[in-house]
């Protein structure tokens, strides 16, 4: 039996003001996000001596040490971030001298976000704290429950994708306006669904 469950049942009883209120402790995206927020790198003791930065910040130069060179609008669609997320994280981290802008060689328009010497410090160190963080949460799961995590996440992740964005689309043939992150999201879901053709 889940005792966790049990704690937030005991300290937070559903309230009697509404009828059929909603029981959050079996809600399954809030259950996500409970365990997203506890794992943003920001509240890690042990990473935040590494680097006094805010979870935007970390997620970015992570992106650019695993993929660079790579644009700015690819680490928006990679981590679906919305693209003022992403600036202010550039922003901050060339403040840092962490990362810096290199213009591709093709051409020379098309700005490129690569690690700096002391970025490539902190990313490093960063990864072998991400190494044992990972292996101190995969141990109360086995590996065969991992792989299945893994798929489920995978089809989480386009369900909740197309169905955000199939929603956005339903306003705009309705004739209403849509947030610039909506967009943004329409535009990652035809990215992806073209992406999905290409494979197949």
């Amino acid at each position: 039996m889940n005792t966790a469950k049990l704690h937030h049942k005991a300290l937070l009883p559903l309230t009697s003001r509404i009828e059929d209120p909603l029981d959050l402790t079996k809600h399954f995206p809030f259950m996500i996000a409970v365990v997203t927020n506890l794992l943003q790198l920001s509240k890690d003791a042990s990473i935040r001596k590494i680097a006094n930065l805010e979870p935007r910040e970390f997620r970015v130069l992570l992106n650019i040490g695993s993929y660079m060179p790579i644009k700015a609008a690819d680490i928006a669609y990679l981590g679906r971030l919305d693209s003022y997320t992403v600036s202010r994280a550039v922003k901050v981290l060339r403040q840092g001298d962490l990362i810096e802008v290199v213009a591709t060689e093709n051409n020379k328009k098309i700005k490129n976000l690569v690690l700096t010497q002391q970025g490539e410090k902190i990313y490093r160190e960063i990864c072998d704290r991400l190494n044992k963080r990972t292996q101190e949460l995969e141990s109360v799961i086995t590996i065969e429950e991992k792989i299945e995590l893994l798929r489920l996440l995978s089809l989480l992740e386009r369900k909740s994708e197309s169905m955000i964005a199939c929603n956005a689309m339903q306003e705009l043939v309705a004739g209403n306006d849509i947030s610039a992150d909506q967009k943004e999201i329409v535009r990652w879901f035809k990215k992806s669904a073209k992406a999905t053709r290409v494979e197949t």
